[in-house]
């Protein structure tokens, strides 16, 4: 625990040094640090560096230290803000769904380049956590109609509390176990980031993944269960020509095509993340 003694005042260049305490916990220190001073000063990051000697008030202080404190405990910085960017959007997020990953962008960027040329299409986003994907969508595609679902009663009001934050009225909400609530229809467009984790995958064990819930990371038969879940009951929601865009692990490119593949998907393809490792794959119904 951050102990500054009684008194002690603590200038923004020193709680910048203080990044030296979260070297072992994380690999953005720095911008962590910046993150929670912004948070506790209610200043743009711009602000810290133009005046590196400005005093932080006792409050804020006592603030800061206690963020950096769960941070150096390993919290995730969502958690502690309660907000996440992600696209051009800032979402709030709780303990009760996944953490926007910037690896997602690749997603939204793939699905944006489909919809090219579509008029009015319209989208399911399955499994919609804080909403991410599906409102990434909605804000680049106001003629757009987008159906995003989440099977916890708990994230739907998350998602929708960030919908309305937004301003987003192209954007319906419900709470479905993937399809089992959704509605006849036929979409342009179903995407989704489902649980893809294997239960045995000592990745669960370490970093912000320790503080997220298994039911948004891990899935039965090797983390595959929930994507064929998906590939199985699309095409009864697809038009013809419409796409199926999921993300997966780094691993499972060739297992994903290969189901797209075996349930009749043509134009099978997958795209690499930021970091180089395959991460989303798409088929076309016939």
């Amino acid at each position: 625990m951050t102990d500054l003694g009684d008194g002690a005042a603590l200038s923004i260049a020193a709680a910048m040094a203080m990044r030296q305490r979260l070297l072992e916990t994380s690999d953005s220190a720095d911008l962590d640090v910046a993150l929670l001073l912004c948070h506790c000063l209610g200043k743009p990051r711009s602000y810290l560096y133009s005046w590196p000697e400005r005093e932080l008030d006792a409050a804020q202080t006592q603030q800061f230290t206690g963020l950096l404190d769960r941070r150096v405990a390993g919290e995730p910085i969502a958690h502690i803000l309660g907000e996440r960017g992600f696209w051009s959007l800032s979402l709030a997020v709780s303990p009760l769904t996944l953490i926007p990953r910037p690896d997602t962008e690749c997603l939204v960027e793939r699905a944006l380049e489909m919809l090219n040329g579509q008029l009015n299409p319209q989208i399911l986003d399955l499994g919609t956590g804080t909403g991410a994907i599906a409102l990434a969508l909605a804000s680049e595609r106001a003629d757009a109609k987008v159906l995003c679902s989440d099977f916890s009663p708990q994230v739907v009001a998350l998602a929708e509390q960030n919908r309305t934050a937004l301003g987003l009225g192209n954007v319906q909400i419900l709470c479905s176990n993937w399809f089992d609530s959704i509605p006849a229809a036929r979409f342009n467009l179903i995407v989704s980031n489902p649980p893809y984790i294997d239960a045995q995958d000592p990745h669960l064990s370490e970093g912000d993944v320790r503080f997220e819930p298994s039911s948004a990371l891990v899935a039965e038969n090797g983390g595959m269960a929930d994507l064929l879940t998906i590939i199985s009951q699309a095409p009864s929601y697809l038009l013809a020509g419409g796409e199926l865009l999921l993300e997966h692990g780094y691993a499972q490119g060739a297992a994903v095509r290969q189901a797209l593949l075996e349930r009749g998907f043509v134009q099978v393809a997958s795209q690499a993340d930021y970091g180089g490792n395959e991460r989303i794959s798409w088929g076309t119904w016939r």
